[in-house]
């Protein structure tokens, strides 16, 4: 290998050392204590690029806050790491997403330029009850177990 190649290579693995040390995640601990000097409890942020993770005292990521394509979003996890809730605002306007233990959303509350609604699902993922306020008026709906509508108000 002549010293050109060589100083080629080495220059290559240190602009690959750069740029693996600048995408390195950042972490700090937060400790909260009480009045008499005891942890009560501790506190991981993680900052990763465009993403921040608060992790508990095990190790584990409880929620995240997010810049994604479509907008900012946080997440909240249980103690297995599932995604349990999010929020996320759009273009569309802001969306709360609760989901059950199996990661399927259940329900869903979004406000957007027609007015803010309100979906139930049930563990199929078929909507089974929605409740909106549009500029005509609130409307309120049940649906079987098909999703066909079964009920309407108005």
């Amino acid at each position: 290998m002549t010293t050109e190649e060589r100083l080629e290579k080495l220059e290559r693995e240190l602009a690959d050392l750069k740029a693996e040390l600048a995408n390195r995640v950042r972490t700090a601990a937060v400790e909260v204590v009480d009045e008499n000097g005891e942890t009560r409890a501790a506190l991981f942020v993680t900052v990763d690029g465009p993403m921040l993770s608060l992790r508990d005292a095990a190790d584990q990521g409880r929620a995240v806050l997010a810049m994604t394509p479509v907008g900012p979003a946080l997440s909240l996890l249980d103690e297995a790491g599932k995604v349990r809730a999010t929020l996320c605002v759009g273009a569309d306007g802001p969306v709360l997403r609760l989901l059950d233990a199996a990661g399927e959303v259940r329900a869903g509350l979004g406000v957007s330029a027609d007015g803010p609604g309100l979906a139930l699902r049930d563990a199929a993922d078929k909507a089974r009850a929605g409740l909106t306020v549009a500029p005509d008026g609130p409307g309120l709906f049940l649906f079987d177990t098909a999703g066909k509508m079964i009920w309407r108000a108005p």
